[in-house]
């Protein structure tokens, strides 16, 4: 039994009816001979000591005076993880990100471990689309590569067998809270001196940057992707040349990610001007940056992530030049990000109201507040390195890679950038309330790139 941390039950607070705060990842895989349902779940289901987290539900104390636990008292039920859906002819791209839209579409039982796998038959060539559903709260991206390399490979029995834990009474639940609470609220004098401090050195730093980040709210422009959103989502996904990419950062001498921003930037507004919907002022992305301590042990769940705003510089026609802009306004925002301290948005999140943050998120969904005002930033933008050589399970073979994060109350767009083997896998999350047709969206990624890829006028 482990209390969870802040920075992970703040993803089960923000959850609504219309803001589902689960990832997906979404593996093509083939097996010669043919695919067998029960056999895959048997495979999945063997592993699942590899994948402690798997094992673990919610526990919420009964007047919630503290963060939920995670605790492994039940024995995992593979009814209530394992589904199977059939992909409608011909079996394409376009009818899969159908389907993966609509499982998107539905919030995870809270009554169990918080994950589901749903096995998509059908798909062109035999293949079959193993659709991960798992909730924010358990892992961020990098967690969940770790549990992906955990996963595959050859499995080594450990003779061990996994030890179900007793679940605590009410009154050990109340006692635990309110003891761990209080020492917890002795750590918040020291966070309160740190972070004043932290903001003053970050306003000197402003005062001398020569490409200031933008502002949260105040450098947003409207787009019609930022609104209210509804339960329901899309998704759509497309392929780069992970080599191409590689070219237009030694090209440019940016980084990767800048290269990434870049062609998300390209492709946004390609298709924001065909709308007619181009805004004079840049958009602006939210990018998660993992925090970890550089050389630790694989982490296996939670959240270890920051948010690090930047310009998307869709007011440049030119788009080596906006490139340009893209990477120093990013690297200056990576200064601002380490001078106010990577971590201080994660030790304060420890002390989110438990009660109250989920009440006032269901409040501020119910009457479409995100319409409101401008939101923080127009759309998220995540770039993953994923697994560079081909991962197997078994006999099963991992053919293809994505996986996208969830919407938030007035961004109503998310793209992902999963590495696998040679390429970049795209994938793009929105509502079809505010999106109707991700299609034409994500067809401008591979011209976006090619602009990229000329040689500068």
């Amino acid at each position: 039994m482990e209390r969870m941390e802040g920075v992970d039950a703040g993803f089960l607070y923000m959850e609504t009816p219309a803001m589902h705060m689960h990832t997906v990842k979404v593996a093509i895989i083939e097996r010669p001979g043919g695919f067998d349902f029960r056999r895959f779940v048997d495979e999945v289901v063997v592993r699942l000591d590899r994948l402690p987290p798997f094992r673990r539900r919610i526990l919420v104390d009964p007047l919630r005076l503290n963060h939920p636990l995670w605790i492994s008292d039940r024995e995992i039920d593979p009814t209530r993880h394992f589904f199977r859906v059939a992909v409608p002819t011909p079996g394409g791209m376009r009818e899969l990100e159908q389907v993966i839209g609509q499982i998107v579409s539905v919030p995870l039982d809270r009554s169990v471990p918080l994950w589901e796998l749903h096995v998509c038959e059908g798909l062109e060539g035999g293949r079959i689309a193993v659709v991960c559903k798992l909730h924010h709260a358990v892992a961020d991206g990098n967690a969940a590569n770790n549990l992906l390399a955990n996963a595959t490979g050859v499995l080594t029995p450990s003779g061990e067998t996994a030890v179900l834990e007793k679940t605590p009474s009410r009154g050990r639940l109340f006692r635990a809270a309110l003891a761990e609470g209080t020492k917890q609220a002795l750590l918040l004098p020291a966070l309160v001196g740190r972070t004043l401090s932290s903001l003053m050195s970050l306003f000197r730093l402003r005062r001398d940057l020569d490409h200031s980040p933008p502002r949260p709210i105040i450098d947003t422009p409207r787009t019609p992707f930022n609104g209210r959103l509804a339960s329901r989502r899309n998704f759509a996904t497309c392929s780069l040349s992970l080599d191409e990419i590689k070219a237009v950062k030694n090209a440019q001498g940016v980084s990767l990610n800048d290269v990434v921003l870049g062609v998300v930037s390209g492709a946004l507004r390609r298709w924001l001007i065909a709308r007619g919907e181009l805004p004079r002022k840049s958009l602006t992305a939210g990018v998660p940056v993992g925090v970890d301590e550089p050389g630790g042990r694989p982490r296996l769940s939670g959240n270890r992530v920051s948010n690090m705003f930047t310009t998307l510089a869709t007011d440049i026609a030119d788009p080596h030049e906006r490139l340009q802009v893209i990477s120093k306004v990013t690297d200056a925002a990576k200064l601002q990000q380490k001078t106010l301290g990577p971590n201080i948005l994660i030790d304060w999140t420890q002390f989110t109201p438990p009660g109250g943050f989920g009440v006032l998120m269901r409040a501020y969904s119910r009457l479409g507040a995100a319409s409101w005002h401008p939101a923080p930033f127009n759309v998220v933008v995540s770039n993953v390195a994923g697994p560079r050589e081909e991962l197997v399970m078994g006999d099963f073979t991992l053919v293809d890679l994505f996986s996208v994060g969830p919407l938030i109350e007035g961004i109503g767009l998310n793209v992902t950038v999963w590495s696998y083997q040679d390429r970049l896998n795209v994938t793009v999350l929105s509502c079809p309330d505010l999106v109707p047709d991700l299609a034409p969206l994500i067809a401008e990624f591979e011209p976006a790139l090619a602009e990229l890829t000329k040689e500068p006028a």
